[in-house]
């Protein structure tokens, strides 16, 4: 059983069945040890959605701190797990985009790398969601992250001249109440980076308060993003700053009832 979610040997299917596709959840090492309310957020809004769900239950760490670190040749054993676990998916589908990139860019199994899907990408480019079901009546504000939007092209970029977009903003227009507002130089890194919020703890603390703060100013309810990495660096600088706003993930608002 992985934390919070229970992992049978079989696998986990919804009744309605309106894809004809094959589709497995990957839970990445964050969310299953800190946010497994993510995972479960995920398996839910993808079976409202009509879509058969396996969740393999001998997954693991993909293997992204090791490359992050330089030592992508150690990740051997993860690579051969995660292939195990996954192979003849037609989907693989994650709600972090920082690990997503990573097997899209670095896992030796192409199959792999070319059925590997962020979860917003996966609603917007696969499934083509018109409508959700979701309510949540609250401001938030968007947090795009550098792996999303960078690796994944989730939403664009200032450093690019190209008409603005956003997945993330796209599926949230789908949500009744919600109000999302971006913070000023809104494609700026929180300052997890990975590993580099331990090798660079000074410069990845500061990073993220300049973040937090430009939320703030916003008059903000919650920090929402596609990232929990991101979302966890950020909701630790607001409780050590005593503030009331939260962070959620994207998918626990487009899975609210």
């Amino acid at each position: 059983m992985k934390h919070g979610i229970p992992m049978k040997s079989l696998w986990i299917s919804s009744k309605l069945k309106n894809f004809n596709m094959r589709v497995a959840l990957f839970v990445p090492c964050y969310v299953d040890q800190f946010y497994p309310q993510v995972a479960i957020a995920s398996l839910e809004l993808l079976e409202k959605l009509g879509i058969e769900v396996h969740v393999p239950s001998n997954q693991t760490c993909c293997g992204q701190p090791m490359a992050n670190s330089g030592f992508a040749s150690s990740t051997e054993g993860c690579d051969t797990n995660f292939f195990k676990n996954f192979e003849g998916f037609d989907y693989i589908v994650g709600p972090t985009g920082s690990c997503i990139l990573h097997l899209k860019e670095h896992h030796p199994s192409e199959e792999i790398r070319n059925s590997v899907y962020e979860i917003c990408e996966f609603l917007v480019d696969v499934l083509k969601v018109k409508s959700l079901s979701a309510n949540f009546p609250h401001k938030i504000g968007l947090h795009q992250s550098c792996h999303g939007q960078r690796g994944l092209r989730l939403s664009s970029m200032t450093e690019l001249n190209e008409a603005p977009f956003s997945k993330l903003a796209q599926l949230l227009d789908l949500v009744n109440g919600v109000e999302y507002v971006y913070p000023e130089r809104a494609d700026e890194c929180c300052g997890f980076g990975g590993t580099f919020c331990v090798t660079e703890e000074a410069v990845s603390v500061r990073m993220g308060q300049d973040r937090v703060e430009s939320h703030l100013k916003n008059e903000i309810e919650y920090i929402v993003g596609g990232d929990t990495s991101c979302l966890m660096h950020m909701e630790g600088i607001l409780k050590r700053q005593g503030s009331k706003v939260k962070v959620k993930h994207i998918v626990e608002i487009l899975n609210h009832a």
